[in-house]
C-alpha cells in the first residue's frame, strides 16, 4: 500500500529542526589516504618555480579515503566513518569517500553528517556500486528534517532491493548520479522529510518523495515521479510530471535557461584532475550520457591543496601565484579575507571543508572577473559580527559575464548552531550573470549559540547584480529579509524558506507599517524579474500569535512575474495574511494547508 503523501499536521518543525542538540564529540582522523602519492612541489603549467613559489598538488590529507575494487575491508571502513558521523550534526569531523573507477559489490554506504561520497571517473557509469548509498533517520527517531551537510556525486548505484534511500533535508545534494532502479526520498517509516536537490542525474525507475514537502530537480532524467506534498519543482528534467500546480504541486519548466555543472575530481590514469563542465543554455537532461562530457580539466598540480591550519595569507599568496584552491576536509580559521581576483579561478572543497572568519572579516571576496567557480564548502560565521560572509563582485560591479559567468554551487552558509556566530548579510552577489546553483543559507534555529540576538543575522542573500540566476535557493530564519533582490532581470527557479522561529513578539518583526519582513523581496526599483516555484513557511514557536503580512513582496508591474507561490503556517504557529503583496488567501488555524497563488500579477 502506498503511504499517504501528506505529512503530519505539525509540519517538519514541531519536533524536528527546532530540537536542541548538543554538539557531538570531535571525530578522530581516518586512516591515511590510499592510492595517491605525494608529488614534489609543482608550479602551475606555464609558471616557473621560484624560492617563494608555493607547491601545487600534494596529498589530500587523512580524511580523504580512496578505495579501489581490490581494497580490503571497504564496508568496515564505511561503517567506521558512519558511526562517527551519523549524529555529529555540529561535530568537527569532515570526510570524503572516493571510489576509483570499477565495480564494487555488496556495499551499503551509509552517509552521515559532513560526509561526501563520490566516484573518480569521468562518467558516473565508470564507478558502479552494486549495493546502496543510504541516508536514513534512525539517529533522529525517523525524522529526516535535520539530515543536512552530506552529498553523493558521480556514481552509478544498483540498489540491492531495487530502490535506493536518500532521505535528506537541506544542503545534501545528489549530483551526477545514475540510479539503476528507483529512488526513495523519505525515511524508513515515512516520517517527516524536507529536502532537497537533484542535478545532472539519471534515475531509471520511480522517484518516490512520499513525505518530502519540497524538492528541486534540475537537468536530469527520471523514469517517473510518484507524488508531491507542497512544492515539487523541475527544470530541464526528462520524464518529469507535467505542470499542474497547485494540485498536484508540480512546477515544471521544460529547460533550465543557463546551467554549468559543478566541478568534480577524477582520475586520468594515476593523475588526479579537476573537470570543469562547460556552460549550457536551455539545458535539459544529463551532461554525461554519450561519452566524454564537454568541458576542460586542470591537473591537481595547478591547485594549492589546503589543509586545516593553513593561514589566509598563505591561501592568498597561492592565488596570487596563479594557483587554484582545493580545501581538503576540515575546519579552517581565517584572520583575513580570501581574495579571489583572477578570472577562471576554481575554489573547490572536499568533504564539507568549513571556513570560519574569526575576527569579523568577510570569509571570501571575488573580483568582478569572468568564470570563477566556487563549489563544495561551508562558511560558518564567527563570534565577531561580519558585515558579509561571501561577496561575489565588489559593490558597483558592472562587467558583462554572460559568456563566462561565475558559479556558486553547493556553497552553504551557517549562522550559529555549531557555536556563536553573527553576520549582518551572509551572501552578496554584485557581479552580473552570476549563477547561484544550490545554496542553503541558514540562521540556525537549534544547536549552540542560538537566540534572537545571540546569532543575529538580518539578511540572508542580497542580489545587487543584473541578470543573476538562482537555481535551488534555500534561505531560512533571518531576523529581517531572507532574500533581497535589487538587480534587474533576475530569475529564481525554486525557493524554499522558513521565517525565523524565535521572534519574541510582533513588535520584534514590525517593518514600518508592514507586519514582518518578506521572505523574498524584490526592490521597488526593479522592472524585470521572474520566479518559479517559491515557498515560505512560518513557525513562530516563541509567540504563536505573530502575524506575517506576506511571504513575498515585489513591485506591481507587468515585468515582475511570479509563478506558483505558496505560504504555509506550520501547525498554526503564526499566520500569513497574504501570499504576495496583498494577493492570496490568508492561512488560518492549525491545518498546515498552503495558501497558493498560481500567477502574479
Amino acid at each position: 500500500m502506498t503511504p499517504s503523501p501528506t505529512p503530519s499536521s505539525s509540519g517538519r518543525s514541531a519536533v524536528g529542526r527546532r530540537a536542541v542538540l548538543g554538539a557531538a564529540a570531535a571525530v578522530a582522523s581516518a586512516p591515511a589516504l590510499a592510492g595517491l602519492s605525494t608529488p614534489a612541489s609543482a608550479a602551475p603549467a606555464g609558471r616557473s618555480k621560484s624560492p617563494r613559489a608555493l607547491p601545487g598538488g600534494g596529498d589530500l590529507g587523512p580524511n580523504v579515503i580512496v578505495f579501489d575494487p581490490s581494497t580490503a575491508g571497504i564496508q568496515a571502513k564505511l561503517d567506521e566513518v558512519f558511526k562517527k558521523q551519523e549524529s555529529a550534526q555540529f561535530g568537527t569531523g569532515r570526510y570524503a569517500l572516493l571510489f576509483k573507477p570499477g565495480s564494487y559489490s555488496g556495499l551499503n554506504a551509509q552517509i552521515g553528517f559532513y560526509t561526501s561520497i563520490a566516484g573518480l571517473g569521468l562518467s558516473p557509469d565508470d564507478t558502479t556500486i552494486n549495493g546502496d548509498i543510504t541516508v536514513d533517520a534512525g539517529w533522529f527517531n525517523g525524522n529526516a528534517t535535520q539530515n543536512f551537510w552530506r552529498s553523493a556525486e558521480n556514481l552509478a548505484v544498483v540498489p540491492v532491493n531495487g530502490t535506493n534511500r536518500w532521505a535528506v533535508a537541506q544542503a545534501a545534494p545528489f549530483r551526477r548520479m545514475h540510479v539503476r532502479g528507483g529512488l526513495n526520498l523519505a525515511p524508513n517509516g515515512y516520517g517527516w522529510a524536507s529536502g532537497g536537490y537533484i542535478a545532472d542525474s539519471r534515475i531509471d525507475g520511480e522517484v518516490g518523495p512520499y513525505s518530502q514537502q519540497q524538492w528541486y530537480t534540475r537537468d536530469s532524467a527520471i523514469g517517473s515521479w510518484l507524488n508531491g506534498v507542497w512544492n515539487m519543482v523541475f527544470s530541464g528534467v526528462e520524464g518529469a510530471p507535467g505542470q499542474s500546480f497547485p494540485n498536484p504541486p508540480y512546477t515544471t519548466l521544460n529547460n533550465t535557461p543557463i546551467s554549468r555543472e559543478k566541478p568534480f575530481l577524477y582520475l586520468n590514469g594515476n593523475e588526479y584532475r579537476v573537470f570543469l563542465p562547460e556552460k549550457r543554455t536551455n539545458a535539459r537532461g544529463v551532461t554525461w550520457g554519450n561519452g566524454t562530457p564537454r568541458g576542460t580539466s586542470l591537473p591537481l598540480s595547478q591547485f594549492y591543496v589546503a589543509k586545516p591550519g593553513v593561514t589566509a595569507a598563505t591561501l592568498n599568496e597561492a592565488l596570487t601565484q596563479g594557483l587554484h584552491l582545493l580545501f581538503t576536509p576540515g575546519i579552517y580559521h581565517l584572520d583575513r579575507t580570501i581574495q579571489v581576483n583572477r578570472a577562471n579561478t576554481v575554489v573547490f572543497g572536499l568533504g564539507y571543508a568549513t571556513l570560519i572568519p574569526d575576527n569579523g572579516v568577510t570569509a571570501m571576496k571575488v573580483a568582478d572577473v569572468d568564470g570563477v567557480r566556487l563549489a563544495g564548502f561551508l562558511i560558518d560565521a564567527g563570534p565577531v559580527n561580519s558585515a558579509t560572509l561571501l561577496e561575489v563582485g565588489p559593490q558597483g560591479a558592472s562587467a558583462d559575464h554572460s559568456a563566462n559567468p561565475t558559479t556558486v554551487q553547493d556553497v552553504f552558509i551557517r549562522i550559529g548552531g555549531a557555536g556563536p556566530g553573527k553576520a549582518t548579510t551572509c551572501m552578496v552577489i554584485n557581479s552580473r550573470h552570476t549563477i547561484v546553483d544550490h545554496t542553503w543559507v541558514w540562521r540556525a534555529d537549534h544547536g549552540d549559540g542560538v537566540g534572537w540576538e545571540t546569532n543575529r543575522s538580518d539578511y540572508g542573500v542580497r542580489v545587487n547584480g543584473d541578470d543573476v540566476l538562482a537555481t535551488g535557493l534555500f534561505v531560512e530564519h533571518f531576523n529581517k529579509y531572507d532574500v533581497e533582490w535589487y538587480g534587474q532581470r533576475g530569475r529564481t527557479i525554486f525557493f524554499q524558506n522558513e521565517k525565523a522561529y524565535d521572534a519574541p513578539n510582533q513588535a520584534a518583526i514590525q517593518n514600518g507599517s508592514i507586519k514582518g519582513y518578506a521572505a523574498y523581496k524584490v526592490a521597488d526599483s526593479v522592472t524585470t524579474h521572474e520566479g518559479w516555484g517559491l515557498g515560505s513557511y512560518c513557525y513562530y514557536n516563541v509567540d504563536p500569535s505573530i502575524v506575517q503580512h506576506h511571504g513575498f513582496a515585489a513591485p506591481n508591474n507587468s515585468g515582475v512575474k511570479f509563478h506558483n507561490l505558496l505560504v504555509v503556517s506550520l501547525g498554526g504557529q503564526g499566520q500569513y495574511e497574504r501570499v504576495i503583496n496583498d494577493t492570496g488567501s490568508p492561512t488560518s488555524g492549525t491545518s498546515t494547508v498552503p495558501s497558493t497563488v498560481v500567477s502574479y500579477p
